[in-house]
């Protein structure tokens, strides 16, 4: 196992996070399979388990920085139409549109829409909300999150469509678990290996979505 020395002025957690980065075989793969993070492989893995990627031709990926997600979807199905947004500038990939912005903005939805062209086969989504500390507010942040990615994903996904997303340590809780119930014939929490043991992160993958929900007139 590598141990980092503490640099003066470097903070303990920081040295801490060097030394678990250079002593991460995921971190390492990613490396040499030209990944451009880790979490790459939280998405094969969960493919590997739920097959929701086969035959995907339009796909969202909300929070896409640094691009590992897309970068995935880009190899196992290289014919897919893929747009991905988030809030920090994200390198550019061959065949990816990606808008910068904050997908909480009122005009996110349209701009996502009109660079797809169309209906989504799946919405993918590994945002996470800045955390400040506080468990309980950290965790609300990050399902308003998962709740507004439902949102979007109901009013693009065509019936028969997946929405993925990170939630956070015991899962969506029951009513949003019921909202997806709703909108999707299958509806199940994983942790797949690539995710840390010390990580409170879960992903929720919402399959067979029913179609979008009739509006009142």
């Amino acid at each position: 196992m590598k141990r980092i020395r503490t640099a003066k002025g470097r903070k303990i957690s920081s040295t801490r996070w060097l030394e678990r980065q250079l002593n991460d075989p995921y971190v390492k793969r990613a490396k040499a399979e030209n990944y451009r993070s880790r979490a790459a492989y939280k998405l094969l893995e969960l493919d590997e388990r739920f097959g929701f990627l086969t035959g995907v031709k339009t796909v969202v990926d909300l929070g896409i920085a640094p691009g590992g997600w897309s970068q995935v979807v880009n190899r196992k199905v290289p014919n897919a139409k893929i747009v991905g947004i988030d809030l920090l500038p994200t390198d550019p990939i061959e065949g990816v549109t990606i808008l910068q912005m904050d997908f909480m903005d009122e005009e996110a939805t349209k701009c996502l829409y009109e660079s797809l062209g169309g209906p989504a086969d799946i919405v993918l989504s590994d945002m996470a909300a800045n955390t400040v500390g506080h468990q309980q507010t950290d965790h609300l942040r990050t399902m308003a999150l998962v709740e507004a990615g439902l949102e979007f994903a109901r009013e693009v996904l065509r019936p028969g469509g997946t929405y993925v997303a990170k939630v956070l340590a015991g899962g969506a809780d029951n009513q949003l678990v019921a909202e997806l119930k709703r909108s999707f014939s299958s509806v199940k929490h994983a942790k797949p290996p690539a995710s840390r043991k010390d990580s409170s992160e879960w992903y929720v993958v919402a399959q067979g979505f029913k179609g979008a929900p009739e509006k009142a007139s």
